[in-house]
């Protein structure tokens, strides 16, 4: 894992299965490889380029959705036990590396963050599946990227996938419609 991405992403620290912990992390380091984007970038540019002026980060995003999906299934697996088990690893894993694909969707035009030609034609959800299994990532943690936006509303979810959607969209959807309602007045 390098120093790179675990100033990044210190909830990789949570995956306990070590092997998933360095495949999560060596798909961000693919990615960030192969990016046009940096570090610095992802703590600067805004997390969606849908709501045009929010001012709140990519990485500010994205750690918040992999709090709130922890925080989520964990009260999901004491309150439900084995009636709806979640899998930690395969949940963190997942939040962690939902949006990874935005590295290469996304390119830098004038200082901003724009979407790119590859972005065009292959959005986040499936270039993210792909970074993550040329680095060994397993199938439950790729269905998780797969199916977070509205891609996965095609498909039937995992439970942890459910988690993570609807922490990206709870995240997402009220600065979406907190901008609309209020150009209205």
């Amino acid at each position: 894992m390098t120093d790179e991405v675990k100033k990044l992403w210190p909830e990789l620290e949570w995956i306990k299965d070590e092997d998933l912990r360095e495949e999560t992390a060596k798909t961000w380091a693919l990615a960030l490889e192969r990016s046009v984007l940096t570090t610095q970038d992802l703590n600067t540019i805004p997390f969606t380029l849908l709501v045009p002026g929010i001012n709140v980060t990519f990485m500010a995003h994205k750690r918040a959705v992999v709090h709130i999906a922890k925080d989520a299934g964990e009260a999901i697996n004491q309150f439900f036990k084995d009636d709806l088990p979640v899998n930690m690893d395969v949940l963190i894993a997942g939040a962690i590396l939902a949006d990874v694909g935005k590295l290469l969707e996304y390119e830098m035009k004038d200082g901003k963050a724009v979407q790119g030609n590859y972005g065009k034609y292959l959005r986040h959800p499936f270039s993210g599946v792909s970074l993550a299994e040329e680095c060994g990532v397993p199938p439950e943690v790729c269905h998780i990227i797969a199916a977070h936006a509205k891609e996965g509303d095609l498909i039937k979810r995992s439970t942890e996938a459910y988690i993570v959607h609807h922490a990206d969209f709870m995240t997402f959807l009220p600065f979406k419609e907190r901008l609309v309602v209020g150009s209205k007045k």
